[in-house]
């Protein structure tokens, strides 16, 4: 069964946050809503931060909630398509978050779980075969020649689109 939070609703509240404060009044009620999964009680943000902790934070312990630094060291390896230093494909610049914060860093796990499991990337996943790809650290300070030749993984969440 697809989680009743963490989907289409949830990933395009996050999309029009800065526009909308309708948006705004969604999204913080999903992340503080409580939900019972495997017999244990937690909000849907944990869940969030656990879920994006064990795809993309290899130092974090098992079970362990992504922080602020994790999400921030982590954001700039993601690529979807291929890797490479190009907007379209590096997934923190196409969602616009040029900083990563105590503020907003559960919120950008929250657009990347969500559109892994029902948004746009879901969706590119089933039918285009585009999938979100987890680069080597810093990027930014890599040299084209490192770009290329970096090695990267593939990351899937299963679960079908609403």
């Amino acid at each position: 069964m697809a989680h009743p939070y963490i989907d289409r609703r949830l990933y395009d509240a996050i999309v029009r946050f800065d526009q909308d404060e309708a948006a705004q009044d969604y999204y913080y009620a999903a992340m503080s809503a409580e939900v019972e999964r495997n017999g244990r009680r937690e909000t849907v943000r944990n869940q969030i931060l656990r879920a994006y902790a064990m795809l993309f934070c290899e130092d974090l312990p098992s079970g362990a909630i992504a922080g602020p630094d994790e999400v921030e060291a982590t954001a700039d390896r993601l690529y979807t398509g291929s890797a490479g230093f190009d907007p379209r494909h590096w997934y923190r610049m196409r969602y616009h978050f040029p900083v990563i914060d105590d503020d907003n860093y559960d919120r950008f796990a929250a657009l990347v779980i969500s559109d892994l499991s029902a948004g746009p990337l879901h969706d590119a996943a089933v039918n285009g075969g585009d999938m979100l790809l987890v680069g080597e650290p810093d990027p930014l300070h890599m040299t084209r020649e490192q770009r290329q030749r970096q090695r990267v993984r593939a990351v899937e969440l299963g679960g079908p689109a609403q």
